[in-house]
């Protein structure tokens, strides 16, 4: 490959800035005129005014902590590597608590921290998410690859503590967390405590770490009391009191809800349409919706009928008393099979099938968890439970998240949403999926909230071109990102390459895409029919077939998006993308994935798969 186009970087000379806001700062200014260069200098040069007059606090960032030599103390430093935003919100929590507390405490995304400060951390806690096949969260990558690569320093003077995240449905469970944990002691860092591995009810041992992990601060840290206090390069700010959040969504009115897939179509989508006014429901493109959604009331009756169990009687977990049937229906996941109801149930049933299952292969059970409900468990393997025992073993029922597929720049006071329908029949009875039978039901109102994706976002320079490639409701963020583009006149190419099962009924928002087309808002549109002819062909394959033309939008400093299925399509188009630049670009197989490395680090290769 010929270099790839840079962002050219401010001088480095004694900068206060750490290198991700580098990165940003030349994304901003590139390609602004002399005029707009002049405003952003004077806008920043009263903002550092200000600051010198005591009318506004001090921003913290990076190396900008202008204390007295000498009088700064040991820090901590939570570094979180989330994909869904849980392991944000728990090192936010515990930042608060930190300094709350009085002790010095930073929180930053592991997509944001400067790896080169690695070396001199002295108290690091991290908290790591486990995504798809045993991966790290996409904005993670680049420090877990410095971890464990030959560049990473000796740590002995560190101090950490992990807290993994996973799902132990799949075969490598918390194998991010896990393989973290190691590499610091393999360093030669010290654990201050045993790494916790938390399943998707993650809550109480979350909470037990955070505990742990205050009272190793306190010892190691000690409060301040009157001495000087190191600002936190990352503060929590609490939202407003209107705004909403996972644990308090604001309830939104649905203004339209209509199936967009033609009716030969065997995978209906539905598009929503919600009220979001900007103070309670604030987005950008690229950013998803958290759903909070109940289960299905056939689905409901049918768990009871198979346990002879009454619905109405009242059953007390967790210091809450509600009948069974709320249980059910509000507050336990129902449609999602975990290990532990499988294991138990194993154990109540004696089923030896069942108990060979538990026992074997983690591919195997990964398959059954994949695939079965509770229902599904519950038809093949009879065993007895009481009420009070299920609902202690269901997990909580957790919100679904769904990419926002609209800007606001364009839609206003809405936010959209593209939903696939779960539904299906097995053992001759039916099976939905929970969350997108109740959205394509006829609910008037949603509860909502907003989950920042800042891992995936159109470039600020907007004469970048872009690539969006996705299947099925991969597609959505796309919408949101022709808006926002379309209504901000960027001047940057927009290119679409899309899978579906057949071009007609399943090709979303087709209408839109095509008159984006005829009105040059979409500069390339190209169409993968998996089910159309003899040959599946998928988007993969779209790439391979226009590689010539693909690798020079990269050379010409293209941004590539990447939307769907974590398990197949990722790394398919992956794979595609890899032989484009060995096959167009000239490099050997290692050097291709180096290539590609060096697209994410520069962010220009984004993916939100799941």
């Amino acid at each position: 490959m010929s270099a790839l186009p840079a962002l050219p970087l401010p001088p480095t000379d004694a900068q206060p800035l750490p290198d991700a806001r580098l990165r940003l700062l030349a994304e901003l200014t590139q390609g602004l005129d002399a005029g707009a260069l002049l405003y952003v200098s004077g806008y920043a040069a009263g903002l550092a005014a200000a600051q010198r007059r005591g009318l506004l606090p001090a921003q913290a960032g990076g190396r900008a902590h202008e204390e007295t030599p000498g009088l700064q103390r040991p820090r901590a430093t939570v570094l979180h590597a989330s994909q869904t935003g849980n392991g944000r919100r728990i090192a936010e929590a515990l930042l608060a608590t930190l300094e709350a507390r009085g002790l010095a405490a930073r929180a930053v995304a592991a997509g944001d921290y400067a790896v080169r400060e690695l070396a001199q951390e002295r108290l690091l806690y991290l908290i790591a998410s486990t995504h798809g096949d045993g991966d790290p969260p996409e904005d993670a990558r680049a420090f877990f690859d410095f971890l464990l690569g030959r560049k990473a320093p000796g740590l002995k003077g560190l101090r950490y503590a992990v807290l993994a995240l996973g799902d132990s449905g799949y075969p490598k469970f918390c194998e991010a967390g896990r393989i973290a944990d190691e590499r610091l002691a393999a360093l030669g860092a010290t654990a201050l405590a045993p790494r916790v591995d938390c399943d998707v009810d993650f809550g109480a041992a979350s909470a037990a770490w955070s505990d742990t992990a205050l009272r190793h601060a306190l010892d190691i840290l000690k409060p301040g009391g009157d001495e000087p206090r190191l600002a936190s390069v990352s503060p929590l700010r609490a939202p407003a009191p209107s705004v909403a959040t996972r644990d308090a969504p604001v309830v939104a009115e649905v203004l339209v809800r209509q199936r967009i897939t033609g009716r030969a179509s065997d995978h209906p989508v539905t598009h929503l349409e919600i009220a979001a006014p900007a103070d309670r429901l604030a987005y950008e493109p690229g950013d998803a919706a958290g759903i909070w959604h109940h289960n299905p009331d056939f689905i409901v009756a049918r768990i009871a009928e198979m346990l002879k169990l009454d619905l109405t009687a009242s059953v007390a977990c967790g210091g809450e008393e509600r009948t069974l049937g709320e249980w059910l229906m509000h507050h336990r996941e129902i449609t999602r099979l975990s290990r532990p109801v499988l294991e138990a149930h194993a154990r109540r049933s004696g089923a030896p099938a069942l108990e060979a299952l538990v026992r074997g292969g983690a591919q195997a059970r990964a398959a059954a968890l994949r695939d079965w409900q509770l229902l599904d468990l519950l038809e093949a393997h009879a065993a007895d439970w009481t009420a009070g025992d299920l609902v202690a073993a269901l997990r909580p029922l957790a919100p679904r998240l769904y990419s926002i597929a609209s800007s606001r720049s364009e839609v206003g006071d809405e936010l959209h949403l593209t939903v696939a329908a779960v539904d299906y029949r097995r053992h001759g009875a039916r099976r939905v999926g929970a969350a997108s039978h109740f959205l394509a039901s006829e609910a008037p109102a949603l509860r909502v909230y907003i989950e920042p994706n800042t891992r995936f976002r159109l470039p600020a320079d907007g004469d970048r071109d872009i690539i969006m490639i996705g299947a099925g409701t991969g597609i959505a963020p796309y919408r949101g990102f022709l808006q926002e583009r379309g209504v901000a006149g960027a001047r940057g190419r927009n290119w679409l390459i899309f899978g579906a099962r057949r071009l007609a009924g399943d090709f979303l928002y087709q209408a839109e895409w095509l008159a984006a087309r005829k009105r040059g808002l979409l500069h390339r549109l190209d169409f993968a029919a998996s089910r159309d002819g003899a040959w599946k062909v998928y988007v993969q394959d779209r790439l391979r077939e226009h590689g010539a033309e693909l690798w020079r939008w990269i050379e010409g400093g293209a941004s590539l998006y990447v939307c769907g299925d974590a398990a197949r399509l990722a790394p398919a188009v992956h794979a595609a993308l890899a032989d484009v630049v060995r096959t167009h670009g000239g490099h050997a197989q290692d050097s291709a994935q180096a290539c590609l490395d060096e697209l994410v680090s520069a962010r220009r290769y984004l993916r939100d798969v799941y």
